[in-house]
């Protein structure tokens, strides 16, 4: 009995290199490691912050490098200027490098407007707070509300997400010199390039006039130069362009698409996107680029332009409409409406789980909220809601015997 014991050992021992395979468990592929940056939840692209938690929310986590995203100006150009300014500033905050292009204000002034950083974040993160404290019904033991009221949800108006993200600024004061000194920062002022400036009739049949071709060359000329394209090996470490490009398409970029029907340079601004979003594809690099929409006649032109980007958003300012004195909009300064969102590495995007939504500038911050309108807006309408119901009371009784009477109401 030991021989076959010793028979089967053996070949045991010799089936041992016979069960070894090729195969190896494939690793996930590192992302490049850079400061400001995550991969998305979503997708696994790597995002950075747009400078607003709440816009960030809103679009899915934040922007992916690479990708474009398009702000609608409202019609006084303030909010949508901000939004750019808290982009430039994250970008400060977080060490990447800045490209700001305008033809109204020098780059340089649009640096020194931006908002300063709160470094020990406390006094958003006890917003948040005070406002779920808001919610309870165990803080507001002394008010009281209408019975109809007290069983239906609450709404939680403001837009957070469980993982923190980006920094918060105070729009009341100012960044610190020292701190815009030491961020490498890139500029395209148009009155500078006096060649750009050219006449519509002396382009001849360029598919752009030549602010957008100066623009994009300059442009590619920083990226290439800087190696955000990847062709020449970088000898320090990788980083992020943030480019920053305020009022494309208004008549300052010598383009006419904000003053006619039928502009000439119909197709300008679309050609100029599309080179834009190819050399982001292919570089670590992301843009905000705002154009003033209202002023835009033609609605299929503006269609194609965002469709070109990657993202878009629309503001719609209160100011100077009739909004402005609603009771309904009181607690808000205007509307957000998410145009597009990117679909990056899948076949769907991530939609927000609610689409009306409100920002709000508050003594320190901007914001972006759901839109919440209070159930009952005065006495008003609980008077003639009142009156009506007595009026109905009345005419059924005097139909459904004789001894009820007429000032008696209806329970239900």
């Amino acid at each position: 009995m030991a021989a076959p014991n010793m028979s089967v050992g053996k070949p045991t021992a010799d089936r041992l290199p016979c069960n070894t395979t090729s195969f190896q468990k494939k690793s996930r592929s590192k992302l490049v490691s850079i400061p400001g940056t995550r991969p998305s939840i979503q997708n696994g692209q790597l995002i950075v912050s747009t400078g607003v938690t709440s816009l960030d929310y809103v679009i899915g986590g934040g922007l992916a490098v690479g990708t474009l995203l398009l702000i609608e100006e409202d019609r006084y150009d303030s909010y949508s200027r901000m939004l750019l300014k808290y982009f430039l500033a994250e970008g400060v905050v977080c060490g990447h490098e800045l490209y700001v292009a305008s033809a109204l204000d020098h780059p340089n002034d649009i640096l020194q407007e931006l908002p300063a950083p709160i470094l020990d974040d406390i006094a958003s993160p006890k917003t948040v707070e005070d406002q779920a404290k808001s919610c309870d019904p165990e803080s507001q033991d002394a008010m009281k509300i209408a019975w109809r009221y007290q069983h239906l949800p609450k709404v939680q108006t403001a837009l957070a997400s469980s993982s923190r993200f980006g920094h918060y600024y105070d729009v009341s004061k100012t960044m610190d010199p020292e701190i815009c000194q030491a961020a490498r920062c890139h500029g395209f002022y148009l009155p500078e390039h006096s060649t750009a400036v050219t006449s519509p009739t002396a382009t001849g049949q360029s598919p752009m006039p030549e602010t957008y071709s100066s623009l994009l060359n300059n442009l590619q000329e920083v990226v290439h130069r800087e190696g955000f394209d990847g062709s020449v090996p970088q000898t320090k470490s990788r980083n992020i362009l943030r480019i920053g490009l305020h009022s494309l398409g208004s008549a300052l970029w010598g383009d006419d698409l904000c003053c006619r029907e039928n502009p000439s340079h119909g197709h300008a601004l679309t050609t100029f996107l599309y080179g834009l979003r190819a050399m982001l594809r292919s570089s670590l690099s992301v843009a905000v680029v705002t154009v003033p929409s209202h002023l835009i006649q033609n609605r299929a032109l503006m269609g194609n332009v965002t469709r070109l980007c990657d993202t878009a958003i629309a503001l719609e300012s209160f100011r100077g409409s009739e909004r402005e004195t609603n009771p309904l909009y009181k607690d808000y300064h205007g509307l957000l409406d998410v145009r597009q969102l990117p679909y990056l590495n899948c076949l769907v995007c991530d939609l927000p789980d609610n689409k009306d939504l409100a920002f709000k500038l508050k003594r320190k911050q901007f914001t972006i909220e759901r839109l919440h309108l209070p159930p009952d807006l005065s006495e008003t309408v609980s008077r003639v809601s009142r009156g009506e119901l007595t009026g109905t009371a009345m005419v059924g009784s005097s139909g459904c015997g004789s001894g009820s009477t007429g000032n008696r109401h209806l329970d239900f």
